[in-house]
């Protein structure tokens, strides 16, 4: 008599395998019927606002951050050498990204440097700019390190 706990594990793993190859079929491009559901794919306007539109809401998602996640009352009481570090460094067909550095004035008094991008459709759902950004020294789940390199371009 064969051992029933033996056949049902063999039974798993082979079902278990067969998904696996199952899964691994080729995608196929959209058909025409599809095409016509609106999913042509994205198409960027490289409509991204100048550095300066970003600076309410970096400050607002530091202050956000730091209280939440860190216990911490830090905040970003002013801007200033606000410049651009680039626009869509990479091939013209990414995400069109505005790249921008700053120094920031911190409720501790200490100026600190901020890099963010502001992302074209990258919002909540892709609707409107999203914001991507980095205090250097208060980086503290290491996102960006070293000293917010991987938020430059």
């Amino acid at each position: 008599m064969r051992n029933p706990t033996r056949l049902l594990r063999g039974f798993c793993i082979a079902a278990a395998f067969g998904a696996i190859l199952a899964g691994s079929v080729p995608a196929r491009a959209a058909n025409p019927l599809e095409m016509n559901f609106w999913l042509s794919g994205p198409r960027y306007d490289s409509d991204v606002p100048p550095c300066q539109a970003a600076l309410g809401a970096v400050a607002l998602q530091f202050a956000d951050k730091e209280s939440t996640f860190w216990n911490s009352s830090l905040q970003i009481t002013g801007y200033a050498d606000v410049r651009e570090l680039g626009f869509r460094p990479w091939a013209s067909d990414s995400i069109p990204r505005r790249f921008c550095t700053a120094r920031a004035m911190l409720s501790d008094g200490r100026p600190r440097r901020v890099d963010y991008s502001i992302i074209e459709d990258g919002g909540f759902a892709g609707y409107g700019a999203g914001i991507e950004f980095c205090v250097v020294g208060l980086d503290r789940n290491w996102a960006y390190q070293p000293a917010c390199k991987a938020a430059r371009p």
